[in-house]
């Protein structure tokens, strides 16, 4: 009787597969020599489409009117029961913005299963005053450190304006227009505005955290303007951020000028008519112009009509998602 130790067992396994890899390998190669032609590589299948991300505005559930301060909470809670991606919060909105409370609203963007996209802040830096600048880039600053502490991956911002229009209302009536202070000029501005800018880079790339300027009056009213601005500044810091409902006359080859320096979109809708003005944008004509440019960021609804915010953003949402 022959007793087969393991290692025995282990050397004769080891032979057959050897013997068996060779024969397998003869076989491939006598059958590659029998029929040489390559096969047919198999094309890959065509990319699928990724949907767009549509975010809301805290603003959109506000829009400053009487009685509508709804806190930055309840329009997160708002905007997931309507269907959106995530939220733009408008920093004046916040009841406070202390370390404790941002984290409070991380976690509530979390459980709803929404992003918080976008910061948009009130600041300007068309001012002779250095202090008043000062006072301006710091509050940038700051708000730059908010929305890394948030999560949040951009900041608008303006470029600021002359102020000479007292009247926001007046202001808007003009179609956003005003005459330079006394003794300055729009020359003045785009250096005061650059310097700025330039001085608020080093914290947005320490934090992550883009700068969209915003085509929002000021030097931003007109694509030159804005694209002047952010050419002269040369940094990936630094880009375009497209409101859709602020160029006022002819928009589409003005906002076609500003896609390709364009990170996020903050689409107009106007539902029951617009606070200060209408307009009748194409949204499908905005988003070819948009896809031309390989536009992949968020669209943030700016909804800005007089009516209800719970029947007009559901309507603008479907409008959205229709066009994009």
């Amino acid at each position: 009787m022959t007793i087969r130790t393991r290692r025995d067992f282990l050397c004769q396994s080891l032979v057959t597969a050897a013997c068996a890899g060779v024969t397998g390998s003869a076989s491939a190669t006598a059958a590659f020599a029998q029929d040489p032609a390559p096969a047919t590589a198999t094309a890959p299948p065509s990319p699928t489409a990724r949907r767009q991300s549509i975010a809301v505005s805290t603003y959109s559930f506000w829009r400053f009117l009487a009685g509508l301060t709804l806190p930055v909470e309840q329009c997160i809670d708002l905007a997931a029961e309507m269907g959106l991606d995530g939220v733009e919060i408008l920093h004046m909105q916040m009841e406070k913005d202390d370390r404790a409370f941002c984290q409070t609203l991380k976690r509530r963007a979390l459980v709803n299963g929404l992003d918080l996209c976008g910061l948009s802040i009130h600041q300007g830096f068309v001012s002779p005053d250095p202090a008043e600048r000062d006072k301006n880039i710091a509050h940038t600053l700051r708000c730059i450190e908010l929305a890394y502490a948030l999560g949040i991956p951009i900041v608008r911002l303006n470029t600021g304006r002359w102020r000479t229009v007292k009247s926001f209302d007046d202001f808007m009536a003009q179609r956003g227009i005003e005459p330079p202070l006394p003794g300055y000029t729009d020359e003045d501005a785009f250096g005061w505005v650059i310097a700025s800018i330039e001085r608020c880079l080093a914290k947005a790339e320490e934090c992550g955290v883009v700068l969209g300027l915003e085509n929002h009056w000021g030097l931003g009213r007109t694509p030159e303007g804005l694209l002047r601005i952010i050419d002269a500044i040369g940094s990936p810091w630094l880009m375009a951020l497209m409101d859709t409902g602020n160029f006022l006359e002819d928009p589409y080859d003005k906002l076609r000028m500003i896609a390709p320096k364009t990170v996020y979109v903050q689409a107009k809708t106007y539902y029951g008519g617009g606070i200060w003005y209408t307009l009748d944008l194409d949204y499908p004509r905005i988003a070819r112009i948009l896809q031309e440019h390989k536009f992949g960021g968020y669209i943030a609804l700016e909804y800005e009509g007089r009516e209800d915010y719970r029947t007009a953003i559901p309507k603008s949402l479907a409008a959205l998602r229709a066009a994009f």
